[in-house]
This record gives C-alpha cells, sequence and structure tokens, in this order.
C-alpha cells in the first residue's frame, strides 16, 4: 500500500480508539470489496482512499481486495481485471491479501445448513411475488409465511435437493428466521440463497444456488478477520442484519460496521446502473468514454492519481450525504497538473497570418519556457516563420470595448516572439468569411531581447504553419445538463444528458514537438486548459483529449453582458 488519505475523520478516530484500546487485539484490518459487475468510478475511488488509508496510518495495518461475487448474471473476468488495475493506477497495492466471496461458498453452504438445524433458518415455497406481499411495508408489519414453521429436517432436505439442481429457478428459497413484525425492514425474514441456473465466472456450473449479499458479505469479512467494515450510509439500516449473521455463525471474529456518506458530485452519473445503461445503450464511447466519471474515464482524459487522492482527501468523510461541485474536482486537477505539465502551444480554431514584412523562406528558432512553475524543465525550440495560425477567437474585426487581442489597426504580442499589427483582412467573396489577416511586425520587440521594452495589452498564441502538425482536439462539457436529483421521470433520465458534452475539433494546429508525444502525456495548451493525449492517436493523427479548462477572465465578462 502506498499513499492514502490522511484528514481526521469521524471513522479514523473511531478506528485509533480501538486500537489504542485493544479492540480487536490492536489490529486494523479494512477490505475494499467491490462486486465485479462494473467499472469503478470516483466515489469508489473515496472508499479506496479510505480504506486502504485506515489501514496504513498508523503502520501495521491490512487492506484486503475482496471481489463480493455472488452474483453469477451480472458478473465477469473483464471486470476483475479492470478493478485491480484501476486500484494500483491510483497508487494502492493489497499484496497477497486478495479474496473472493465465491471461494467461500462451500463454506457459506455449510453455515446455511447450520442455521436451519438450529431453527434459525426455512426454506420457503412463496413465489416470488408472495414473498414481497408478506413482508409488509414502512407502515405495516409483515406475515409470516407459511412455510416459516416447516419442520427443520424438512427444510434441511429440500436445501439440499435445491442444490443438486432439483427445482428450477424461483421455487425455494432459504430465508432466516428472525422478526416478521420488526421495524426494520431488513429483519424481516431476508432471504439468504436463491436458486440461479446460471454459470459463475469462477465456479462455473458448481453452483445453481448462491448466496445473498446480505448473508455473504459479513461471513466473508468474518472470515477475513476484518476488524472494521466500512461501507456508505444505504447499508445502515443492514447492519443489525449484518450483526445477526456474524453472531448466530458463531465466527471468531466480529468485524465493527461503520457507515459513511457516499461521494455525489453535481453533473455527474455516479449510478453503476445507470453506468452500464450508458454503454450498452452506446451513448457513450465505453466504460473509459473521458465523459464519464469512471476512473477509466478520468484517466483517459488526462486526470492523475495524486489529483483524485487530493480531492478524495480533501472532501474528507462524514454521515450526512451531500453534492460536490465538479468544479472542486476540477480545482484539484488544475492544481496537479499546473505544477507538471509542460506548456505547449496549440491553436484549435485556425486563422491564418501573414507577416508581410518578414523574409519569405526563412525559419527562426525562437525560444520557449516549457514550465513556469518548474525551472528544471528548461526550454524548448520553436520555429517562426512568415506564414502563422492563430485562434480564430483572438480576433474580432468590431471588437467591443474590453476585448484587447487582434484587431484591425491593433498590436498584440505573440507569445515568445514579436509585437504584431494588422493592416490588412482578407475575406470570402461568398461567404464573407475571415480568410486570412495580413500583419506587419516590429523587429526590436523580440521577446526576450534587451530592446523588447514595449507593451502592449496582449499576448497570444500561435504557431508557425509551415511546421505545425495536425491534430483532433476533443472538448469535454458535464455529461448532464443538470442533476439527476431533480429528474422526476427516472425512467427517462437519458433526456438529461448534454447533447454538447462533447465536441470534436478537426484540423487544429500545434507545435511541432508534440511529434514525439506518447498516449497519456499531459500539456498544457498555453491560454487554453490542460490536455492529454488519446489511445486513438496516430503518427499521422494526434489526438488530444481537454481534460480541463483554464480560468478565462474574457469569458466570465462576456457572460455577464460586462464586455458591451
Amino acid at each position: 500500500m502506498t499513499a492514502g488519505t490522511t484528514a481526521s475523520n469521524f471513522i479514523r478516530e473511531i478506528v485509533s480508539a480501538d486500537r489504542a484500546a485493544g479492540k480487536h487485539g490492536g489490529r486494523v484490518v479494512t477490505r475494499f470489496p467491490p462486486e465485479p459487475n462494473g467499472y469503478l468510478h470516483i466515489g469508489h475511488a473515496k472508499s479506496i482512499c479510505l480504506n486502504f488509508g485506515l489501514a496504513q496510518d498508523p503502520p501495521g495495518g491490512k487492506c484486503h481486495l475482496r471481489f463480493d461475487d455472488t452474483n453469477p448474471t451480472t458478473e465477469d473476468p473483464e471486470y476483475v481485471q479492470a478493478i485491480q488495475e484501476d486500484i494500483r493506477w491510483l497508487g494502492f497495492d493489497w499484496g497477497e491479501n486478495l479474496f473472493f466471496a465465491s471461494d467461500y461458498f462451500e463454506r457459506l453452504y455449510r453455515l446455511a445448513e447450520d442455521l436451519i438445524q438450529k431453527g434459525l433458518a426455512y426454506v420457503d415455497s412463496l413465489s416470488p411475488e408472495d414473498i414481497r406481499r408478506y413482508r409488509g411495508s414502512l407502515t405495516e408489519p409483515g406475515t409470516n409465511s407459511p412455510y416459516r414453521d416447516r419442520p427443520a429436517e424438512e427444510s434441511l432436505d429440500l436445501f439440499r435437493r435445491m442444490r443438486a439442481e432439483e427445482f428450477p429457478d424461483g421455487t425455494h428459497v432459504l430465508r432466516a428466521k428472525i422478526n416478521m413484525a420488526s421495524p426494520n425492514m431488513n429483519l424481516r425474514d431476508p432471504i439468504l440463497y436463491r436458486i440461479r441456473h446460471a454459470a459463475h465466472y469462477r465456479t462455473g456450473k458448481t453452483w445453481c444456488i448462491y448466496p445473498a449479499y446480505d448473508y455473504a458479505h459479513p461471513l466473508s469479512d468474518a472470515f477475513e478477520g476484518v476488524t472494521h467494515s466500512i461501507c456508505t450510509l444505504e447499508f445502515e439500516d443492514h447492519r443489525p442484519l449484518y450483526d445477526w449473521v456474524v453472531e448466530q455463525a458463531g465466527t471468531a471474529a466480529c468485524p465493527q460496521q461503520i457507515e459513511f456518506a457516499r461521494l455525489n458530485i453535481s453533473q455527474a452519473v455516479m449510478s453503476k446502473r445507470k453506468l452500464l445503461e450508458l454503454v450498452e445503450k452506446k451513448l457513450v464511447a465505453g466504460w473509459d468514454d473521458p465523459r464519464l466519471p469512471t476512473i477509466k474515464g478520468l484517466r483517459r482524459r488526462g486526470y492523475t492519481p495524486e489529483a483524485i487522492r487530493a480531492f478524495c482527501d480533501h472532501i474528507g468523510v462524514s454521515k450526512r450525504d451531500s453534492i460536490v461541485e465538479m468544479q472542486l474536482l476540477e480545482h484539484f486537477i488544475r492544481e496537479d497538473l499546473n505544477k507538471r505539465a509542460p506548456r505547449v502551444m496549440t491553436v484549435l480554431k485556425p486563422l491564418k497570418v501573414i507577416i508581410d514584412n518578414y523574409p519569405d523562406g526563412v525559419t527562426e528558432q525562437l525560444e520557449a519556457i516549457n514550465n513556469p512553475e518548474d525551472p528544471s524543465a528548461g526550454t524548448r525550440p520553436i520555429p517562426f516563420s512568415r506564414t502563422l495560425y492563430i485562434e480564430r477567437d483572438d480576433f474580432l474585426e468590431d471588437p467591443p470595448k474590453q476585448f484587447f487581442r487582434l484587431s484591425p489597426g491593433r498590436e498584440v504580442r505573440l507569445r515568445y516572439a514579436y509585437i504584431i499589427k494588422c493592416v490588412g483582412v482578407m475575406k470570402d467573396a461568398v461567404t464573407g468569411e475571415i480568410t486570412e489577416l495580413h500583419c506587419t511586425y516590429d523587429v526590436e520587440t523580440k521577446s526576450g531581447a534587451p530592446s523588447a521594452q514595449r507593451k502592449v495589452k496582449a499576448t497570444i498564441h500561435w504557431v508557425s504553419a509551415a511546421h505545425a502538425v495536425e491534430a483532433e482536439v476533443r472538448l469535454y462539457n458535464p455529461l448532464l445538463k443538470g442533476d439527476l436529483s431533480g429528474v422526476v421521470d427516472q425512467q427517462d433520465w437519458t433526456a438529461h444528458l448534454n447533447p454538447q458534452s462533447l465536441e470534436r475539433l478537426l484540423g487544429c494546429r500545434a507545435e511541432p514537438s508534440l511529434k514525439e508525444a506518447q498516449p497519456g502525456s499531459r500539456f498544457q495548451f498555453e491560454r487554453l486548459g490542460y490536455f492529454c493525449m488519446d489511445p486513438d492517436s496516430q503518427s499521422d493523427r494526434l489526438v488530444f483529449n481537454r481534460t480541463v479548462s483554464l480560468k478565462d477572465a474574457w469569458a466570465k465578462l462576456e457572460k455577464s453582458g460586462a464586455s458591451r
């Protein structure tokens, strides 16, 4: 295990107090227990940081990785592999402590037989519909099943025949015998086993009955000697059942369940079921689509494990549900990439500029700073020539009062280069669209030269047309128009997807230094934001994903209307 969350929180205080008091023999054993039925998302990252962090502070604890794989119809080895890769990428390692609930199937079955023999479980032959009806409601107690008082011998015989594949799905279930009048719905004789004729990705067709999560999960914790079972608030009402299962099974270990609020992020899909729906309906490009809050998607978008861990550390752990603004997560990736990302110049929407008084056929090598936050990053050469590309947004023919970039008769500085002045505007004869600008440059204003003292109000980025490499740039916006919490018809939630969540820009122009970049490389495109090279890139077709934009004072002015 490596980096984890370090901030103090109520769970850390509980664990520290237990350790100091010698509870659980002074041991600290946590676990991260995903079900392998999908890819991990940023909410899981919070749990990973918490569980691994608790185990390593102070040193000597352990955090297990256990796959709660009790549902053969939804689980897949693809997810097992992906989950392990994501956890390692985040910076954590479980060492030899890798477990699977499916490894305990025989042991779980034997304990279920013991519960039947003790009169604490019975085989129920009600239909699934009747089981739901007999269960009652939040305001009305449940009703005992007519099979609740079956003799233990009869239930045991039926349970063994269920395992022997004598019955079709739904014919019988094994239920705990607790209290059908309990105000806690989870204690109203919960189902422990179901018949499910489906092959398991690890055990094949060995089993046709499978344990319920609320039965297998606490016992798996106990089998492994887990001391603190950390879970999200939706399992708080399940805690009495968790404790009942562990107590009645008579295991030596008695894990302590502690709940915390799950992570919710504005304008993000944080439901594994909804994420799966997006992938299966091809509404996104896959689990690693950069618009998704999956670990795979964030990684492809350019997020770093350090930024995600810092974010999880900052938001902390609480007992109250809340929504964290996406802007906070973006803040942490900006902070991280500002320190580490090399700077390059890239023009997303090129507008040709011809410098009339610059020698034709001449290329000058200028010097650019790789990262002003890291002096050790050094400099790089950038070619300068007569024909350049600038951002189309950096020119306005009829500028408003607070627009200080290029316009007819106005001067700007080219980053690392010269001051230029616009002296001509060429347009398409049919569409009227501006096709190129003609400018002049002041040779005495070369950036860095002793004579370059003259000041102008704006500096813009550019690339040399003859040397630039072509690229596709993908700009990402929130996947949702708003938060799903405000959606009345959850069945039609995909209607709230943002149609502008992805914008593909073709024909972008970038510095020639990007020819050497590798997929996964991160950069700051000066004045534009942070970008990451996508795996779709090829030697003759570079593709970059925008990780996050830079703060844009002009955009704020334009939005508020103050620019006019």
